[in-house]
């Protein structure tokens, strides 16, 4: 059995044509079915549904052989233990810095003023400030980013940023570009070994269909 961890929303739907070019059709709608582990047409192939941040976890530790999981969530989480064959090219966004819209993040920066920001990215935003050599105290939150700045507990944010229309509905805009970001394809390396035949394939199935889809 070859278990394929998935997180619902942008990553599964985004993921469903690379699977559906590797032969695999999911057979149960996440969207209305209460189950987690959903069959799939391949008998040796399951889906489990885990949250966005525990899918390296779930690979890394031989909960699923493999996963597909944002590279924000991979710095994040450190990576270890995982073979990271492809970039998949799926779910793309950015990490940007974003504040308040009259609040003068340039200015803040230039006078050496130390920042509070908010964020749940704490590596990927302690190395960009550091880098910039920008001082800040990191407050970490799990959601709702953007009321923050509006509340006054923290003078920035470090979010991902899609469209952009979260932050503007929140008179918020963005001020630095961290990183783009997109989905990875990540497999636990023990199971490379005991099921590299399979697995190879369905990476080999993936690999074709992200080029096929680049050439269009």
């Amino acid at each position: 059995m070859i278990t394929l961890a998935l997180s619902k929303g942008r990553i599964f739907d985004d993921t469903l044509p690379l699977l559906h070019a590797a032969g695999i059709e999911v057979l149960d709608n996440p969207e209305t079915s209460r189950k987690l582990i959903l069959d799939t047409n391949q008998p040796d192939m399951r889906v489990v549904l885990v949250r966005a941040s525990d899918v390296p976890t779930y690979v890394e530790n031989g909960g699923a052989d493999l996963g597909i999981t944002g590279k924000d969530t991979l710095i994040e989480h450190g990576g270890q233990g995982m073979y990271q064959p492809l970039d998949l090219q799926i779910a793309k966004c950015r990490i940007s810095v974003a504040v308040r819209a009259d609040f003068d993040y340039k200015r803040a920066v230039t006078q050496g003023s130390r920042l509070r920001v908010a964020t749940k990215y704490v590596a990927i935003a302690r190395e960009f400030f550091a880098a910039q050599g920008v001082h800040v105290d990191l407050i970490k939150l799990y959601g709702s980013m953007e009321l923050a700045p509006l509340t006054g507990l923290a003078d920035a944010i470090v979010d991902l940023v899609s469209t952009g229309n979260t932050l503007k509905a929140n008179h918020l805009v963005e001020v630095e570009r961290i990183m783009d970001i997109s989905s990875r394809l990540v497999v636990n390396q023990a199971s490379l070994k005991l099921k590299q035949a399979p697995i190879r394939a369905l990476i080999d199935s993936f690999a074709k269909a992200v080029a096929a889809r680049a050439n269009t």
